[in-house]
């Protein structure tokens, strides 16, 4: 399934730089550098110095994912290819989150900048600033407005176009830095006295700088927004690690001397803590006035209000690619992932997200607030970052491109460093560490009611498409195929190659001698003579078809019963069954009981001796619409659709009786089963009828191959359905019958398939 966004790559070296600039230069910093200086005084330095620390070592482990997995998602986009679906998703959940948070961050920020900007203008029109301007609810009012702009505009042009905001911050930031040490120089202080600014160093001890780290480790957070455009940047796998160090260098440059400044010049003849104490939001505006007079004061505004803007329009930018790459894989709604044709923008993300972003500046109550949720959540994503590094690199070995260097050093001390100061984040600010556990709380109710079914059917799909992401995430399925029959030997080890991953899965050949007690006389018996001779014939196929499967013999006194034994005891994840005919005896008896007993999919093949899957061109899928069967499905058909285009067609038969309405709900239904778990190759088809075997039957004879799924709906036995086996026997085409494994299906102990009890229908 192509992302269209993906084929839109516009952005250059400096292009990506720019939204890592415009997302860390001077938002975070102007408005949390005085939060630090009054939690921990001067050295809140340090703690910057410190957090751009953990910050290098995650951008080494974002570098080396990024030069993997070139495409548009960031952290979530990785997580999708290392960890499962559900594990994805929450990583997603947190991601999308820790963005829009920070949105919400430096919204609040703009508007705590625009008021001493809104008054001066109003005493420059003659006009008292009435005392309203600054109350909490005036505040709310203004970001409110530059979210809602930021999001209208993100839905008309296009990413990287206008990059004014953070080319204006940074020039008037580097005036400050030079005024600052211009001052400093100019008064020519004694050592001792530029020594006594800096006393206290720790005013809280070493609580308060860790309390410190976590309230502005936000300020350093953007470089890692660079990836949710990633697929949006030319030569991707070069170019977005080189923009994150240069956008986080960039930062490091800058905010250091400026705090330095602010203690050494910007507060003269009294401790920082105290004069951040007054006002802490604009305590840089307030040391800028000191060392530069009212023109230092309003520059540091104008930064302000600029940086405040730029990191907002970046930072909903990088919220609503999040949610694309979710809806993408309908981890979210699939609405979320459309994109508008004129600038390629996920319109509904982007409104998606500052609905979120509304919604939170009314929850929050001020910019610390604001802060340390953003904190504690980015810190959070980026542990989870390293660790995704770190399982990539042990499953997959390393990239092509930009690699960490001194691994497994650097993910486990950043992701340990993240951790450690997010938990302790989480016990200090206890406000930030609920909210962070709502939102999980929601996603996870969500995701269990709502987005999981067809999450796993995509990601099934996904999978069985692109068997690296398989690799990545550490399996090596096995698909377990009994063989008895030397006349089908081909076509079974043809349908088992089809179904095993190639490079990562594995292929089990299983023939099973009935056992019999007595005397064996000299040589093998005669049993395990024709085993070996089919096992052979099938191994010779299987080099033929550039196969390496692994080879087994048996005795036992109930096949059926050794066959659910072997499953259970290779933990296989598919179990290839061949039939002929389909007899009640076998269908409700012996090849039932072991469907119930195994916890693996399931695939039954009836097929002709000289049938291969590749002559599978044209595929019906008969379907009401549910999604029981729909991972293994997804999977099958991924698997087909691997080596050649298949014309893939979902029917749906529907009673005359049933009205014009329901028949468009589930044709509706039936297109949107058809995309999810194919793509662009399927189309969903709707009968009219009240004979659904002759229209499935009709159907079927124009097409290569049937797929039929079947439920289980108890753990010791499985369910053919009368339709479905009428649908069967009425079809002469190849047919495979398939059955998804469930949470509830438990391995079954093998000894109770001995029975001679055929279960209920």
């Amino acid at each position: 399934m192509t992302n269209a966004a993906e084929s839109r790559r516009h952005l250059g070296l400096l292009g990506a730089t720019g939204i890592g600039v415009g997302a860390i230069v001077g938002g975070g910093f102007l408005a949390l550098a005085g939060i630090g200086f009054q939690t921990t005084g001067p050295s809140t330095i340090l703690a910057f110095a410190l957090n751009g620390g953990i910050a290098l070592l995650t951008v080494f482990s974002f570098a080396e994912l990024a030069a993997r997995f070139p495409r548009s998602g960031g952290t979530y986009a990785y997580a999708r290819r290392v960890l499962t679906v559900e594990a994805a998703f929450a990583v997603g959940w947190v991601v999308w989150f820790a963005s829009a948070v920070a949105a919400v961050l430096y919204a609040m920020g703009f508007a705590v900048f625009f008021v001493p900007f809104l008054e001066q203008m109003l005493r420059l029109a003659g006009n008292e600033p009435p005392a309203w301007l600054g109350d909490r609810l005036a505040l709310v009012g203004y970001a409110l407005c530059a979210v809602a702009f930021y999001a209208w505009r993100l839905t008309r042009f296009a990413v990287g176009g206008r990059q004014w905001e953070t080319m204006g911050k940074v020039v008037v930031l580097v005036v400050l830095i030079l005024a600052g040490f211009f001052a400093l120089f100019s008064e020519a202080p004694a050592p001792g006295d530029l020594a006594a600014h800096f006393s206290p160093f720790f005013t809280d001890g070493f609580t308060g700088l860790l309390q410190a780290m976590g309230y502005t480790f936000i300020a350093l957070q953007g470089f890692d927004l660079i990836t949710a455009v990633a697929g949006e940047v030319r030569d991707a796998e070069r170019n977005v690690p080189k923009a994150m160090f240069l956008s986080l260098g960039t930062a490091l440059v800058i905010f250091l001397p400026l705090l330095f400044l602010i203690v050494a010049v910007g507060v003269p003849g009294r401790p920082v803590a105290e004069v951040a104490a007054e006002n802490p939001e604009i305590l840089v505006a307030v040391a800028a006035r000191n060392f530069m007079g009212s023109a230092g004061y309003w520059l540091v505004v104008a930064a302000g209000l600029l940086s405040m803007l730029s990191a907002l329009q970046v930072n909903l930018i990088a919220a609503s690619r999040f949610a694309q790459a979710m809806a993408t894989d309908r981890t979210l709604p699939q609405r979320y992932a459309r994109l508008t044709s004129a600038t390629g923008t996920p319109t509904a993300a982007v409104r998606l997200t500052a609905v979120v972003a509304a919604f939170l500046l009314v929850a929050l109550p001020n910019v610390a607030a604001a802060g340390a949720a953003s904190s504690l959540v980015f810190l959070g994503s980026f542990a989870l970052t390293h660790t995704i590094a770190y399982l990539a690199r042990r499953r997959a070995g390393r990239p092509l491109g930009f690699h960490i260097p001194w691994f497994p050093a650097i993910p486990i001390a950043g992701g340990s460093a993240c951790m450690l100061i997010g938990l302790y984040q989480a016990i200090a600010v206890p406000s930030a560490g609920v909210l962070a556990a709502l939102w999980l709380s929601a996603g996870a109710i969500l995701y269990a009611l709502f987005l999981g079914p067809r999450a796993r059917v995509v990601d099934a799909s996904s999978e069985a498409r692109d068997p690296q992401i398989i690799k990545t995430r550490g399996r090596r399925p096995l698909v377990l195929t009994p063989i008895a029959n030397p006349a089908s030997a081909p076509t079974m080890v043809a349908m088992a190659k089809a179904l095993a991953p190639p490079d990562v899965g594995r292929v089990q050949l299983l023939s099973v001698v009935e056992w019999q007690e007595g005397p064996s006389g000299e040589g093998l018996p005669r049993g395990i003579r024709d085993a070996q001779s089919v096992l052979g014939g099938a191994l010779s196929t299987a080099v033929d078809v550039d196969l390496r499967p692994e080879a087994l013999i048996t005795l036992h006194k109930d096949p059926w019963s050794e066959i659910a034994r072997v499953a259970e005891a290779t933990r296989c994840e598919k179990l290839l069954l061949g039939v002929g005919e389909l007899d009640d005896s076998l269908m409700t008896g012996p090849l039932a009981r072991v469907i119930g007993a195994v916890d693996a999919d399931v695939i039954i093949l009836r097929a002709p001796p000289d049938w291969q899957p590749t002559k599978a061109h044209s595929i019906l899928v008969p379907s009401r619409g549910g999604r029981d069967q729909s991972p293994v499905r997804a999977r099958l058909l991924g698997s087909l659709a691997r080596t050649a285009p298949r014309d893939v067609a979902f029917l749906g038969v529907l009673s005359p009786s049933m009205g014009g309405g329901t028949h468009r709900r589930a044709l509706k239904d039936l297109e949107r089963l058809a995309w999810d778990e194919v793509g662009d190759q399927a189309h969903a088809e709707l009968a009219v009828s009240e004979d659904v075997v002759a229209q499935v039957a009709r159907r079927a004879g124009e097409c290569d191959l049937l797929i039929l799924g079947f439920h289980r709906r108890r753990r010791r036995r499985a369910v053919f359905s009368n339709l479905m086996l009428e649908i069967a026997r009425a079809t002469t085409c190849p047919l495979v019958m398939i059955s998804h494994r469930h949470s509830s299906s438990v391995m079954a102990n093998p000894s109770l398939l001995a029975s001679s009890e055929a279960p209920e229908e």
